[in-house]
């Protein structure tokens, strides 16, 4: 799974407090499945809950949220383009510490594809990319 690791690389480019403080970010990766088909390929995709949690949060919570969101709409454009999915793709809970400090806990449903090819008797696993957002318009004529 290669997403976590990209989403904290992007938080500590992104977010101040992150990258003062990294020891203060957690990744966890809950609810995980695999799904796979009968199919002759023995490709999968990964589904899970990634709970990102930054503690004692001081800054503005609006620079954190931010990137998140510009990451999973790189990263899991399928989820945001989707008005059923994106209900759920992104939840958060926050504890309040004190009035300037609070614990965030974001809660980002992600998958991941991986692809099996086999050449003879090698077989190789190789992460895959998500797809290029494409901006295709559909227009329905009546009349």
């Amino acid at each position: 799974m290669n997403k976590p690791q990209s989403l904290r690389s992007a938080l500590n480019k992104a977010v101040t407090y992150v990258r003062n403080n990294p020891d203060k970010l957690h990744l966890f990766v809950d609810s995980g499945s695999l799904v796979a088909t009968g199919a002759s390929s023995m490709s999968w995709e990964y589904r899970y809950t990634l709970n990102v949690v930054i503690e004692d949060f001081s800054g503005d919570q609006n620079l954190l949220m931010a990137p998140v969101l510009l990451w999973l709409r790189e990263n899991q454009p399928d989820a945001i383009n989707n008005p059923e999915l994106r209900e759920k793709l992104f939840t958060f809970e926050v504890d309040i510490l004190r009035n300037d400090v609070c614990d965030i806990s974001l809660n980002l449903q992600l998958t991941e594809r991986v692809l099996v090819s086999s050449d003879g008797n090698v077989s190789s696993v190789e992460a895959v990319p998500e797809p290029e957002g494409f901006e295709e318009m559909w227009t329905v004529k009546r009349g």
